[in-house]
């Protein structure tokens, strides 16, 4: 291995510490999609799975029988009626009842 001189290992060494701390320095966080998510209303009778995931105490597996519901029994007439459905009851209806829309 050739001998390198310090100068230019500390020139080599402060440009890849240059060029790794702009590309951290420029990430954008992506703190606002939570607070984002949770201000926005769900349509009982419109939401996706994805949209149903969004509310405190609802998982995949809820959100789907939420779907499953609506195709049987047909759109929901008030929000309380979400507690028909099994494993959601009054704490998570209460948990959610200011972003669920009919």
């Amino acid at each position: 291995m050739k001998n390198v001189s310090p100068k230019a290992l500390i020139c080599a060494l402060l440009t890849s510490t240059l060029l790794f701390t702009t590309n951290v320095i420029s990430a954008e966080p992506k703190i606002t999609t939570n607070v984002e998510v949770m201000q926005k209303f769900v349509h009982l009778n419109k939401s996706t799975i994805d949209d149903l995931v969004t509310l405190k105490g609802i998982g995949h597996k809820k959100a789907q029988a939420i779907l499953a519901y609506r195709q049987q029994v047909g759109e929901f007439k008030s929000v309380s009626e979400l507690i028909n459905i099994k494993g959601i009851g009054e704490k998570v209806l209460s948990d959610n009842k200011e972003r669920l829309k009919i």
